[in-house]
Protein backbone atom coordinates (compact mmCIF):
# COMPACT_ATOMS: atom_id res chain seq x y z
CA UNK A 1 0.00 0.00 0.00
CA UNK A 2 1.12 3.63 -0.69
CA UNK A 3 2.39 5.26 2.43
CA UNK A 4 0.27 8.32 1.85
CA UNK A 5 -3.25 6.00 2.26
CA UNK A 6 -1.05 4.21 5.01
CA UNK A 7 -0.04 7.45 7.30
CA UNK A 8 -2.87 9.84 5.97
CA UNK A 9 -2.35 11.71 9.44
CA UNK A 10 1.55 11.93 9.23
CA UNK A 11 1.55 13.84 5.79
CA UNK A 12 -1.66 15.93 7.06
CA UNK A 13 0.67 16.88 9.73
CA UNK A 14 3.73 17.59 7.94
CA UNK A 15 1.87 20.14 5.83
CA UNK A 16 0.42 21.45 8.58
CA UNK A 17 3.44 22.22 10.11
CA UNK A 18 4.99 23.40 7.25
CA UNK A 19 2.31 26.42 7.11
CA UNK A 20 2.40 27.27 10.91
CA UNK A 21 6.22 27.96 11.05
CA UNK A 22 6.77 29.46 7.29
CA UNK A 23 10.17 28.52 7.44
CA UNK A 24 10.94 27.45 3.78
CA UNK A 25 13.77 25.60 4.56
CA UNK A 26 11.96 23.65 6.97
CA UNK A 27 9.08 23.25 4.74
CA UNK A 28 11.88 21.90 2.29
CA UNK A 29 13.57 19.29 4.48
CA UNK A 30 10.30 18.30 5.88
CA UNK A 31 9.06 17.47 2.10
CA UNK A 32 12.03 16.15 1.08
CA UNK A 33 11.69 13.39 3.43
CA UNK A 34 8.54 12.34 3.42
CA UNK A 35 9.75 11.47 -0.84
CA UNK A 36 12.46 9.66 -0.06
CA UNK A 37 10.02 8.08 2.85
CA UNK A 38 7.53 7.27 0.08
CA UNK A 39 10.22 6.03 -2.37
CA UNK A 40 11.77 3.77 0.12
CA UNK A 41 8.69 2.00 0.56
CA UNK A 42 7.87 1.27 -2.56
CA UNK A 43 11.66 0.30 -3.41
CA UNK A 44 11.26 -1.99 -0.61
CA UNK A 45 7.92 -3.82 -1.77
CA UNK A 46 9.10 -4.21 -5.59
CA UNK A 47 12.23 -6.03 -4.31
CA UNK A 48 10.63 -8.91 -2.31
CA UNK A 49 8.11 -9.27 -4.98
CA UNK A 50 11.20 -9.91 -7.39
CA UNK A 51 12.64 -12.05 -5.32
CA UNK A 52 9.85 -14.23 -4.78
CA UNK A 53 9.43 -14.55 -8.56
CA UNK A 54 12.76 -14.76 -9.32
CA UNK A 55 12.60 -13.15 -12.87
CA UNK A 56 14.44 -10.12 -14.29
CA UNK A 57 12.20 -7.00 -14.37
CA UNK A 58 11.77 -3.61 -13.56
CA UNK A 59 11.35 -1.45 -10.41
CA UNK A 60 6.71 -0.90 -10.63
CA UNK A 61 5.93 2.33 -8.77
CA UNK A 62 2.80 1.59 -6.02
CA UNK A 63 -0.84 1.92 -7.69
CA UNK A 64 -1.31 4.84 -6.12
CA UNK A 65 0.84 6.33 -9.01
CA UNK A 66 0.55 3.48 -11.89
CA UNK A 67 -3.32 2.00 -11.69
CA UNK A 68 -2.69 -1.11 -13.49
CA UNK A 69 -1.02 -4.15 -12.70
CA UNK A 70 2.65 -4.63 -14.10
CA UNK A 71 3.55 -6.59 -17.59
CA UNK A 72 5.74 -8.72 -17.64
CA UNK A 73 7.26 -9.24 -21.36
CA UNK A 74 11.13 -10.88 -20.73
CA UNK A 75 11.71 -13.50 -18.45
CA UNK A 76 15.05 -15.13 -17.76
CA UNK A 77 15.84 -18.50 -16.78
CA UNK A 78 19.47 -19.14 -17.81
CA UNK A 79 21.66 -21.58 -16.36
CA UNK A 80 19.37 -22.14 -13.57
CA UNK A 81 19.91 -26.06 -13.77
CA UNK A 82 16.28 -26.42 -14.44
CA UNK A 83 14.42 -29.93 -15.05
CA UNK A 84 11.39 -28.75 -16.66
CA UNK A 85 9.94 -24.92 -17.64
CA UNK A 86 9.02 -22.98 -14.20
CA UNK A 87 5.19 -22.69 -13.85
CA UNK A 88 5.63 -19.06 -13.01
CA UNK A 89 5.93 -18.66 -16.50
CA UNK A 90 2.68 -19.13 -17.53
CA UNK A 91 1.17 -16.80 -15.40
CA UNK A 92 2.15 -14.10 -17.95
CA UNK A 93 1.39 -16.35 -21.29
CA UNK A 94 -0.91 -12.66 -22.38
CA UNK A 95 2.21 -10.26 -22.09
CA UNK A 96 5.26 -13.12 -22.43
CA UNK A 97 6.89 -11.63 -25.55
CA UNK A 98 10.59 -12.86 -24.64
CA UNK A 99 11.97 -16.43 -22.77
CA UNK A 100 15.16 -17.54 -22.20
CA UNK A 101 15.78 -21.26 -20.87
CA UNK A 102 19.14 -21.36 -22.27
CA UNK A 103 21.88 -23.83 -20.65
CA UNK A 104 19.43 -25.50 -18.59
CA UNK A 105 18.46 -29.64 -18.50
CA UNK A 106 14.90 -29.44 -19.82
CA UNK A 107 13.72 -32.54 -21.56
CA UNK A 108 10.49 -31.30 -22.99
CA UNK A 109 8.36 -28.93 -23.43
CA UNK A 110 4.90 -28.22 -21.72
CA UNK A 111 1.78 -27.74 -24.12
CA UNK A 112 1.25 -24.66 -21.64
CA UNK A 113 4.09 -23.02 -22.97
CA UNK A 114 2.19 -22.53 -26.21
CA UNK A 115 -0.38 -20.80 -25.01
CA UNK A 116 1.87 -17.61 -24.80
CA UNK A 117 0.37 -16.13 -27.78
CA UNK A 118 2.18 -13.09 -27.67
CA UNK A 119 5.90 -15.10 -27.46
CA UNK A 120 8.39 -13.61 -30.37
CA UNK A 121 11.74 -15.22 -29.34
CA UNK A 122 11.80 -18.14 -27.84
CA UNK A 123 15.71 -18.99 -26.64
CA UNK A 124 16.12 -22.84 -25.68
CA UNK A 125 19.60 -24.33 -26.51
CA UNK A 126 22.09 -26.36 -24.96
CA UNK A 127 19.20 -28.45 -22.90
CA UNK A 128 18.12 -32.24 -23.47
CA UNK A 129 15.08 -31.98 -25.47
CA UNK A 130 14.47 -34.56 -28.18
CA UNK A 131 11.66 -33.17 -30.04
CA UNK A 132 9.75 -30.31 -30.87
CA UNK A 133 6.43 -31.00 -30.10
CA UNK A 134 3.50 -29.75 -32.52
CA UNK A 135 1.99 -27.47 -30.95
CA UNK A 136 4.66 -25.18 -31.58
CA UNK A 137 2.61 -24.21 -34.57
CA UNK A 138 0.06 -22.09 -32.29
CA UNK A 139 3.09 -19.62 -31.73
CA UNK A 140 2.15 -17.35 -34.90
CA UNK A 141 3.75 -14.48 -33.35
CA UNK A 142 7.29 -15.67 -33.15
CA UNK A 143 10.09 -14.50 -34.89
CA UNK A 144 13.28 -16.00 -33.53
CA UNK A 145 13.71 -19.99 -32.28
CA UNK A 146 17.25 -21.13 -30.98
CA UNK A 147 16.77 -24.99 -30.25
CA UNK A 148 20.75 -25.56 -31.05
CA UNK A 149 22.54 -27.56 -29.26
CA UNK A 150 19.46 -30.21 -28.14
CA UNK A 151 18.94 -33.74 -29.35
CA UNK A 152 15.70 -32.68 -31.58
CA UNK A 153 15.72 -35.28 -34.14
CA UNK A 154 13.22 -33.24 -36.66
CA UNK A 155 10.83 -30.24 -37.47
CA UNK A 156 7.25 -31.24 -37.14
CA UNK A 157 5.09 -30.61 -40.65
CA UNK A 158 3.25 -28.01 -39.36
CA UNK A 159 6.39 -25.41 -38.28
CA UNK A 160 4.98 -23.74 -41.41
CA UNK A 161 2.03 -22.23 -39.34
CA UNK A 162 4.78 -20.12 -37.41
CA UNK A 163 5.12 -17.95 -40.41
CA UNK A 164 6.45 -14.81 -38.92
CA UNK A 165 9.54 -16.77 -37.99
CA UNK A 166 12.50 -14.23 -39.13
CA UNK A 167 15.47 -16.74 -37.20
CA UNK A 168 15.85 -20.48 -36.85
CA UNK A 169 19.32 -21.26 -34.97
CA UNK A 170 19.00 -25.43 -34.51
CA UNK A 171 22.23 -26.51 -35.35
CA UNK A 172 24.10 -29.14 -32.84
CA UNK A 173 20.71 -31.33 -33.69
CA UNK A 174 21.21 -34.33 -35.14
CA UNK A 175 18.28 -33.50 -37.57
CA UNK A 176 18.56 -35.15 -40.51
CA UNK A 177 15.84 -33.81 -42.82
CA UNK A 178 13.41 -30.79 -43.47
CA UNK A 179 10.16 -30.97 -43.77
CA UNK A 180 8.51 -29.75 -47.17
CA UNK A 181 6.51 -27.27 -44.20
CA UNK A 182 10.05 -25.74 -43.87
CA UNK A 183 10.05 -24.42 -46.52
CA UNK A 184 6.71 -22.32 -46.35
CA UNK A 185 8.45 -20.15 -43.77
CA UNK A 186 8.62 -17.30 -46.28
CA UNK A 187 9.55 -14.17 -43.91
CA UNK A 188 12.96 -17.03 -43.34
CA UNK A 189 16.19 -14.05 -43.25
CA UNK A 190 18.66 -16.36 -41.20
CA UNK A 191 18.88 -20.00 -40.72
CA UNK A 192 21.78 -22.06 -38.61
CA UNK A 193 21.76 -25.40 -39.17
CA UNK A 194 25.22 -26.25 -38.17
CA UNK A 195 26.25 -30.08 -37.56
CA UNK A 196 22.58 -31.46 -38.05
CA UNK A 197 23.42 -34.55 -40.18
CA UNK A 198 21.99 -33.07 -43.01
CA UNK A 199 22.55 -35.26 -46.43
CA UNK A 200 20.08 -32.98 -48.76
CA UNK A 201 17.64 -30.33 -48.27
CA UNK A 202 14.33 -29.75 -49.96
CA UNK A 203 13.86 -29.48 -53.54
CA UNK A 204 11.47 -26.18 -52.94
CA UNK A 205 13.73 -25.04 -50.76
CA UNK A 206 14.48 -21.85 -52.33
CA UNK A 207 10.99 -20.60 -51.92
CA UNK A 208 12.53 -18.97 -49.13
CA UNK A 209 13.59 -15.85 -51.04
CA UNK A 210 14.38 -13.50 -48.22
CA UNK A 211 17.26 -15.62 -46.79
CA UNK A 212 20.26 -13.36 -46.41
CA UNK A 213 22.25 -15.83 -44.15
CA UNK A 214 22.39 -19.75 -44.58
CA UNK A 215 25.19 -21.72 -42.74
CA UNK A 216 24.93 -25.61 -43.38
CA UNK A 217 28.38 -26.16 -41.78
CA UNK A 218 29.44 -30.31 -41.03
CA UNK A 219 26.90 -32.17 -42.62
CA UNK A 220 27.08 -34.19 -45.32
CA UNK A 221 25.73 -32.96 -48.38
CA UNK A 222 27.12 -33.26 -51.55
CA UNK A 223 24.42 -31.15 -53.74
CA UNK A 224 22.48 -28.13 -53.50
CA UNK A 225 18.48 -27.86 -55.17
CA UNK A 226 18.55 -26.09 -58.55
CA UNK A 227 15.83 -23.78 -56.38
CA UNK A 228 18.41 -22.00 -54.42
CA UNK A 229 19.17 -19.93 -57.80
CA UNK A 230 15.77 -17.71 -56.01
CA UNK A 231 17.51 -16.92 -53.32
CA UNK A 232 18.56 -13.27 -54.75
CA UNK A 233 19.36 -11.96 -50.76
CA UNK A 234 21.71 -14.71 -50.10
CA UNK A 235 24.71 -12.49 -48.78
CA UNK A 236 26.14 -15.80 -46.47
CA UNK A 237 26.39 -19.02 -47.33
CA UNK A 238 28.52 -21.53 -45.48
CA UNK A 239 28.88 -25.14 -47.05
CA UNK A 240 32.48 -25.84 -45.05
CA UNK A 241 33.44 -29.59 -43.87
CA UNK A 242 30.23 -31.21 -46.38
CA UNK A 243 31.48 -33.98 -49.11
CA UNK A 244 30.88 -31.46 -52.01
CA UNK A 245 33.32 -33.07 -54.77
CA UNK A 246 32.65 -30.36 -57.21
CA UNK A 247 31.26 -26.58 -57.00
CA UNK A 248 27.34 -26.53 -57.08
CA UNK A 249 26.09 -25.14 -60.19
CA UNK A 250 23.72 -23.18 -59.15
CA UNK A 251 26.17 -20.70 -56.72
CA UNK A 252 26.90 -18.96 -60.17
CA UNK A 253 23.23 -17.70 -60.28
CA UNK A 254 22.96 -16.93 -56.40
CA UNK A 255 24.39 -13.15 -57.45
CA UNK A 256 24.53 -10.79 -54.43
CA UNK A 257 26.71 -13.71 -52.49
CA UNK A 258 29.11 -11.88 -50.47
CA UNK A 259 30.50 -14.54 -48.09
CA UNK A 260 30.97 -18.20 -49.12
CA UNK A 261 32.51 -20.53 -46.92
CA UNK A 262 33.58 -24.20 -48.98
CA UNK A 263 36.81 -25.19 -46.85
CA UNK A 264 36.95 -28.66 -45.89
CA UNK A 265 35.20 -30.38 -49.02
CA UNK A 266 36.99 -32.75 -51.92
CA UNK A 267 36.61 -30.31 -54.64
CA UNK A 268 39.73 -30.84 -57.06
CA UNK A 269 39.07 -27.38 -59.36
CA UNK A 270 38.19 -24.32 -59.03
CA UNK A 271 36.10 -23.62 -61.99
CA UNK A 272 35.57 -19.95 -64.07
CA UNK A 273 31.90 -19.50 -62.68
CA UNK A 274 33.18 -18.60 -59.66
CA UNK A 275 34.07 -15.16 -61.46
CA UNK A 276 30.36 -14.66 -62.12
CA UNK A 277 29.66 -13.46 -58.29
CA UNK A 278 30.63 -10.20 -58.94
CA UNK A 279 30.01 -9.31 -55.29
CA UNK A 280 31.65 -11.46 -53.36
CA UNK A 281 33.98 -10.54 -50.53
CA UNK A 282 35.33 -13.15 -48.50
CA UNK A 283 36.17 -16.49 -50.42
CA UNK A 284 37.36 -19.33 -48.31
CA UNK A 285 38.04 -22.91 -50.32
CA UNK A 286 40.64 -24.20 -47.98
CA UNK A 287 41.66 -27.48 -47.22
CA UNK A 288 40.33 -29.14 -49.98
CA UNK A 289 42.05 -30.87 -53.31
CA UNK A 290 42.13 -28.27 -56.00
CA UNK A 291 44.80 -28.62 -58.26
CA UNK A 292 44.10 -25.70 -60.46
CA UNK A 293 42.41 -22.37 -60.17
CA UNK A 294 40.74 -21.01 -63.59
CA UNK A 295 42.13 -17.61 -64.57
CA UNK A 296 38.21 -16.44 -64.85
CA UNK A 297 38.45 -16.21 -60.92
CA UNK A 298 39.49 -12.61 -61.80
CA UNK A 299 35.73 -12.03 -62.48
CA UNK A 300 35.08 -11.85 -58.54
CA UNK A 301 36.32 -8.00 -59.05
CA UNK A 302 34.76 -7.37 -55.70
CA UNK A 303 36.98 -9.91 -53.58
CA UNK A 304 39.18 -9.01 -50.31
CA UNK A 305 39.95 -11.78 -49.17
CA UNK A 306 41.09 -15.49 -50.89
CA UNK A 307 42.42 -18.75 -48.52
CA UNK A 308 42.89 -21.11 -50.71
CA UNK A 309 45.80 -23.20 -48.06
CA UNK A 310 45.89 -26.86 -47.88
CA UNK A 311 45.00 -27.34 -51.54
CA UNK A 312 47.30 -28.83 -54.46
CA UNK A 313 48.04 -26.26 -56.26
CA UNK A 314 50.86 -26.08 -58.70
CA UNK A 315 51.04 -22.79 -59.66
CA UNK A 316 48.46 -19.51 -59.53
CA UNK A 317 47.14 -18.15 -62.51
CA UNK A 318 48.39 -14.41 -63.70
CA UNK A 319 44.97 -13.47 -63.60
CA UNK A 320 45.04 -13.16 -60.21
CA UNK A 321 46.82 -10.15 -60.08
CA UNK A 322 43.31 -8.62 -62.09
CA UNK A 323 42.12 -8.98 -58.25
CA UNK A 324 42.75 -5.26 -57.34
CA UNK A 325 40.86 -5.13 -54.10
CA UNK A 326 42.25 -7.92 -52.34
CA UNK A 327 43.57 -7.58 -48.79
CA UNK A 328 44.46 -11.68 -47.62
CA UNK A 329 45.82 -14.29 -49.79
CA UNK A 330 46.71 -17.32 -48.05
CA UNK A 331 48.00 -20.13 -50.50
CA UNK A 332 50.16 -21.91 -47.24
CA UNK A 333 50.38 -25.46 -47.51
CA UNK A 334 50.93 -26.32 -51.39
CA UNK A 335 52.71 -27.48 -53.57
CA UNK A 336 54.10 -23.99 -55.56
CA UNK A 337 56.90 -24.08 -57.45
CA UNK A 338 56.81 -20.14 -58.75
CA UNK A 339 54.57 -17.47 -57.88
CA UNK A 340 53.11 -15.26 -61.01
CA UNK A 341 55.13 -11.63 -61.36
CA UNK A 342 51.61 -10.44 -61.46
CA UNK A 343 50.89 -10.66 -57.85
CA UNK A 344 52.50 -7.24 -57.50
CA UNK A 345 49.64 -5.78 -58.75
CA UNK A 346 47.32 -6.55 -55.90
CA UNK A 347 48.57 -3.10 -54.32
CA UNK A 348 45.80 -2.87 -51.41
CA UNK A 349 46.98 -6.46 -50.31
CA UNK A 350 48.05 -6.58 -46.67
CA UNK A 351 48.58 -10.58 -45.72
CA UNK A 352 50.10 -12.93 -47.55
CA UNK A 353 50.64 -16.48 -46.54
CA UNK A 354 52.94 -18.57 -49.32
CA UNK A 355 54.68 -20.82 -46.69
CA UNK A 356 55.20 -24.62 -46.78
CA UNK A 357 55.46 -24.49 -50.23
CA UNK A 358 58.19 -25.34 -52.92
CA UNK A 359 59.22 -21.79 -53.87
CA UNK A 360 62.91 -21.07 -55.09
CA UNK A 361 62.17 -17.66 -55.37
CA UNK A 362 59.90 -14.55 -54.77
CA UNK A 363 59.35 -12.78 -58.16
CA UNK A 364 61.24 -9.04 -57.79
CA UNK A 365 57.42 -7.43 -58.52
CA UNK A 366 56.46 -8.32 -54.65
CA UNK A 367 58.44 -4.71 -54.15
CA UNK A 368 54.82 -3.07 -55.27
CA UNK A 369 52.92 -4.52 -51.90
CA UNK A 370 53.38 -1.01 -50.44
CA UNK A 371 50.22 -1.91 -48.08
CA UNK A 372 51.83 -5.29 -47.51
CA UNK A 373 51.85 -5.55 -43.39
CA UNK A 374 52.36 -9.36 -42.91
CA UNK A 375 54.27 -11.83 -45.01
CA UNK A 376 54.74 -15.77 -44.20
CA UNK A 377 57.34 -17.32 -46.65
CA UNK A 378 58.37 -20.33 -43.98
CA UNK A 379 59.23 -23.84 -44.83
CA UNK A 380 59.85 -23.10 -48.86
CA UNK A 381 63.51 -23.44 -50.58
CA UNK A 382 64.31 -20.10 -50.62
CA UNK A 383 68.11 -19.30 -50.95
CA UNK A 384 68.12 -16.05 -51.21
CA UNK A 385 65.24 -12.40 -51.41
CA UNK A 386 65.04 -10.31 -53.88
CA UNK A 387 66.27 -6.79 -53.26
CA UNK A 388 62.95 -5.26 -54.10
CA UNK A 389 61.49 -6.49 -50.78
CA UNK A 390 62.95 -3.31 -49.01
CA UNK A 391 60.01 -1.58 -50.64
CA UNK A 392 57.73 -3.06 -48.44
CA UNK A 393 57.82 -0.43 -45.88
CA UNK A 394 54.62 -1.06 -44.37
CA UNK A 395 55.48 -4.41 -43.42
CA UNK A 396 55.89 -5.34 -39.41
CA UNK A 397 55.54 -8.72 -39.22
CA UNK A 398 57.88 -11.11 -41.67
CA UNK A 399 58.68 -14.93 -41.01
CA UNK A 400 61.09 -16.56 -43.56
CA UNK A 401 61.78 -19.89 -41.09
CA UNK A 402 63.30 -23.13 -42.70
CA UNK A 403 64.19 -22.04 -46.07
CA UNK A 404 67.68 -22.28 -47.12
CA UNK A 405 69.10 -18.34 -46.76
CA UNK A 406 72.33 -17.42 -46.88
CA UNK A 407 72.80 -13.83 -46.97
CA UNK A 408 69.92 -10.89 -46.90
CA UNK A 409 69.96 -7.81 -48.84
CA UNK A 410 70.84 -4.73 -47.21
CA UNK A 411 67.37 -3.13 -48.46
CA UNK A 412 65.85 -4.76 -45.95
CA UNK A 413 66.87 -2.33 -43.55
CA UNK A 414 64.32 -0.08 -45.25
CA UNK A 415 62.07 -1.94 -43.57
CA UNK A 416 61.82 0.35 -41.11
CA UNK A 417 58.04 -0.51 -39.58
CA UNK A 418 59.47 -4.66 -38.39
CA UNK A 419 58.99 -5.50 -35.28
CA UNK A 420 59.10 -9.16 -35.69
CA UNK A 421 61.42 -11.14 -37.89
CA UNK A 422 61.65 -14.63 -38.04
CA UNK A 423 64.47 -16.10 -39.28
CA UNK A 424 65.56 -19.19 -37.95
CA UNK A 425 66.67 -22.44 -39.87
CA UNK A 426 68.42 -20.79 -42.53
CA UNK A 427 71.89 -20.74 -43.23
CA UNK A 428 73.00 -17.21 -42.23
CA UNK A 429 76.43 -16.42 -41.41
CA UNK A 430 75.51 -12.77 -40.32
CA UNK A 431 72.91 -10.23 -40.84
CA UNK A 432 73.82 -6.57 -43.08
CA UNK A 433 74.92 -3.80 -41.18
CA UNK A 434 71.66 -2.08 -42.39
CA UNK A 435 69.61 -4.09 -39.76
CA UNK A 436 70.67 -1.15 -37.25
CA UNK A 437 67.96 0.92 -38.79
CA UNK A 438 65.40 -1.40 -37.71
CA UNK A 439 64.86 0.65 -34.35
CA UNK A 440 60.90 -0.93 -33.91
CA UNK A 441 62.23 -4.36 -34.02
CA UNK A 442 61.23 -6.23 -30.94
CA UNK A 443 61.54 -9.93 -31.75
CA UNK A 444 64.73 -11.27 -34.11
CA UNK A 445 63.77 -15.20 -34.13
CA UNK A 446 67.33 -16.99 -35.34
CA UNK A 447 66.72 -20.21 -33.81
CA UNK A 448 63.95 -22.85 -32.40
CA UNK A 449 65.69 -22.68 -28.68
CA UNK A 450 66.30 -18.97 -28.75
CA UNK A 451 65.35 -18.04 -25.04
CA UNK A 452 65.01 -14.03 -25.45
CA UNK A 453 62.96 -12.08 -28.00
CA UNK A 454 66.21 -10.33 -28.96
CA UNK A 455 69.92 -11.26 -28.74
CA UNK A 456 72.55 -8.46 -28.85
CA UNK A 457 74.58 -8.04 -32.52
CA UNK A 458 77.77 -6.95 -32.65
CA UNK A 459 79.51 -5.22 -35.65
CA UNK A 460 82.44 -7.43 -37.45
CA UNK A 461 84.01 -7.10 -40.60
CA UNK A 462 83.17 -9.78 -43.30
CA UNK A 463 86.20 -12.00 -43.97
CA UNK A 464 85.70 -11.42 -47.59
CA UNK A 465 84.47 -8.34 -48.69
CA UNK A 466 85.32 -6.38 -45.74
CA UNK A 467 82.03 -4.67 -45.37
CA UNK A 468 80.60 -3.91 -41.87
CA UNK A 469 78.00 -7.27 -40.80
CA UNK A 470 76.46 -7.72 -37.70
CA UNK A 471 76.72 -11.21 -35.94
CA UNK A 472 76.80 -12.92 -32.48
CA UNK A 473 77.23 -16.21 -30.88
CA UNK A 474 74.70 -17.77 -32.56
CA UNK A 475 76.05 -17.69 -36.32
CA UNK A 476 76.66 -19.22 -38.11
CA UNK A 477 73.25 -21.17 -38.44
CA UNK A 478 73.33 -24.53 -39.26
CA UNK A 479 70.34 -26.00 -40.68
CA UNK A 480 67.77 -28.59 -38.96
CA UNK A 481 68.18 -31.93 -40.20
CA UNK A 482 69.63 -33.38 -43.90
CA UNK A 483 69.47 -31.25 -47.05
CA UNK A 484 67.10 -31.66 -49.69
CA UNK A 485 65.71 -35.34 -48.15
CA UNK A 486 62.10 -34.01 -47.33
CA UNK A 487 60.20 -31.20 -48.96
CA UNK A 488 58.62 -28.44 -46.38
CA UNK A 489 54.89 -29.71 -47.95
CA UNK A 490 55.65 -32.88 -45.97
CA UNK A 491 56.12 -31.56 -42.79
CA UNK A 492 53.17 -28.95 -43.47
CA UNK A 493 51.71 -32.42 -44.01
CA UNK A 494 52.30 -33.72 -40.76
CA UNK A 495 51.32 -30.94 -38.90
CA UNK A 496 54.66 -30.84 -37.04
CA UNK A 497 55.50 -27.40 -38.42
CA UNK A 498 55.82 -24.54 -35.58
CA UNK A 499 53.98 -21.15 -36.13
CA UNK A 500 56.70 -18.18 -35.71
CA UNK A 501 56.92 -16.78 -32.50
CA UNK A 502 56.05 -13.35 -31.52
Amino acid sequence: MCPTLKYPRLYTKIKFLSFKYHKNAFQEQLISFFVLFCFCFSLVQCLEMTTKRKIIGRLVPCRCFRGEEEIISVLDYSHCSLQQVPKEVFNFERTLEELYLDANQIEELPKQLFNCQALRKLSIPDNDLSNLPTTIASLVNLKELDISKNGVQEFPENIKCCKCLTIIEASVNPISKLPDGFTQLLNLTQLYLNDAFLEFLPANFGRLVKLRILELRENHLKTLPKSMHKLAQLERLDLGNNEFSELPEVLDQIQNLRELWMDNNALQVLPGSIGKLKMLVYLDMSKNRIETVDMDISGCEALEDLLLSSNMLQQLPDSIGLLKKLTTLKVDDNQLTILPNTIGNLSLLEEFDCSCNELESLPSTIGYLHSLRTLAVDENFLPELPREIGSCKNVTVMSLRSNKLEFLPEEIGQMQKLRVLNLSDNRLKNLPFSFTKLKELAALWLSDNQSKALIPLQTEAHPETKQRVLTNYMFPQQPRGDEGKLSPTFFCKLKIYKPFLC
